[in-house]
């Protein structure tokens, strides 16, 4: 197979899979609990992972940089964030939960800014998160209210999870370049999983556990496809294509994540949810407008060497 056609093929897997995942989540939220599912798929994704290392003969690498940020990632990025959306989908229909969840490219930004040496953010970027959070202002804005239900804390956990992994994405970004992929994910898959799996089990409703088939078949793919294909691909694609055409996978993610949410659960949106969902993606877009413009020029120059 041409390995061009394979990059499209990539990249339509991680938009399709990660779009999905949203949806999944709920439907396995009908047998588990949050934070016993959180748990279970990262532990079942860690033994997955770790079938691959062995078989891709990947050590794990154990120096003391390494495993603080092993630590560092299983909460910033897995323990913390994901129970906060986990528990979130409870309330939140998992399309909104999905647009919510993509402004955390703005928070990227915005670390980026205040954490890296020389970032800076410029007039696209600014636009950008300028946009982005009017759109959130405006999802939120039916549901700002001193009484807060379950629905608004909700959409304020989803949020806070997107700030959470933004600032382990430039945590990452700046300490972590030497981390193999697959060592990067094992370890902390692992650590929350052997957390959370006990948490899940002493503090939440046990009785309301139900191994039905929902539950095995969400955990299956959120644990396989949701986690292991979705993060291996990207990564793969990080080394073949420019990151900001793979960072545009973003914009079709909440699209996909609403579809399907109508689609499979009948979810419905005001037209305040539908406005505010459009101003993110724009913010997005204007984000990384100049990287796109960079990145054309830079093709048809290469094309007219």
């Amino acid at each position: 197979m041409n390995e061009n056609v394979k990059i499209i093929l990539g990249y339509i897997l991680i938009t399709l899979l990660w779009g999905s995942t949203w949806v999944v989540i709920r439907i396995g939220l009908d047998s588990l609990t949050p934070m016993f599912a959180v748990g279970l798929r990262f532990f079942l994704a860690s033994i997955f992972v770790y079938l691959i290392m062995k078989i891709s003969k990947v050590k794990l690498q154990t120096d003391s940089l390494s495993i603080k940020l092993y630590l560092f990632l299983a909460f910033s990025s897995f323990i913390i964030p994901f129970s906060l959306v986990y528990w979130a989908e409870q309330f939140v229909p998992s399309g909104l939960a999905s647009v919510i969840f993509a402004v955390f490219p703005f928070f990227v930004i915005i670390f980026s800014w205040l954490l890296l040496p020389g970032g800076s953010i410029g007039i696209y970027k600014s636009i950008g998160v300028l946009v982005g959070f009017i759109g959130i202002t405006v999802i939120f804005w039916d549901d700002i209210s001193l009484n807060f239900s379950g629905y608004s804390l909700g959409m304020i956990a989803i949020l806070l999870s997107a700030i959470i992994q933004g600032f382990a994405a430039v945590i990452i970004k700046k300490h972590g370049s030497k981390l193999n992929p697959l060592s990067m994910n094992f370890v902390p898959l692992l650590v929350t999983g052997i957390v959370l799996i006990p948490v899940g089990l002493l503090f939440e409703n046990r009785e309301s556990l139900i191994f039905d088939s929902k539950a095995v078949y969400s955990i299956l793919y959120l644990a396989f496809f949701g986690t292991v294909v979705t993060f291996t691909t990207y990564f793969w694609l990080l080394q073949k294509i420019n990151v900001v055409i793979l960072s545009l996978s973003a914009f079709l993610t909440p699209i996909i994540a609403l579809i399907l949410g109508a689609i499979v659960l009948s979810e419905k949106f005001t037209a305040n949810h539908i406005l505010g969902s459009s101003l993110v993606l724009m913010g997005i877009l204007f984000a990384n407008f100049r990287g796109l413009v960079k990145y054309y020029k830079d093709r048809e120059k290469n094309q007219i060497d």
